[in-house]
């Protein structure tokens, strides 16, 4: 029987040379007390396909890390990086219209939404998961 990959390090692998090609990408987050690992957090252009165009900000913790601030941390660090060394002057968010805590952080960054850019996700299936949000803030802007 052949070797079988672990999916987990085929998306670090993929993960470390988008990196490496864009000089951004997906960071790992960990919690710096303890080492452990939560989640990650980074940037993304926007998949083809989506009503607009741009580099988009993104995070996934572990449930046991919501509600201490460590989305809000890891977003801040995020946002310093695509503005302050990439020079982007627009940073981007996207999420169901159902994730109200993915929407705190957002507004907690300093992002805005004006509902008029919000969409239906092309890619999702019919039901709760296709209705999003679009998040918007500018270099200019930032907290």
């Amino acid at each position: 029987m052949p070797d079988r990959v672990p999916q987990c390090d085929v998306s670090v692998a993929q993960f470390q040379a988008e990196f490496d090609q864009r000089g951004y990408g997906w960071w790992a987050v960990g919690v710096q007390a303890t080492g452990a690992f939560i989640g990650f957090a980074g940037l993304d252009q926007v998949d083809d396909g989506m009503p607009f165009t741009g580099v988009e900000i993104g995070w996934r913790l572990a449930r046991s890390a919501c509600g201490q601030g460590y989305a809000t941390e890891a977003a801040l660090t995020v946002l310093a990086h695509g503005f302050d060394t990439l020079g982007f002057s627009e940073i981007l968010a996207v999420t169901t219209a159902t994730n109200l805590r993915s929407q705190v952080v957002m507004r907690r960054i300093g992002m805005t939404r004006n509902p008029v850019d919000d969409f239906d996700d092309p890619t999702a299936p019919e039901g709760p998961l296709r209705a999003n949000v679009l998040y918007r803030i500018a270099r200019s802007a930032r907290v």
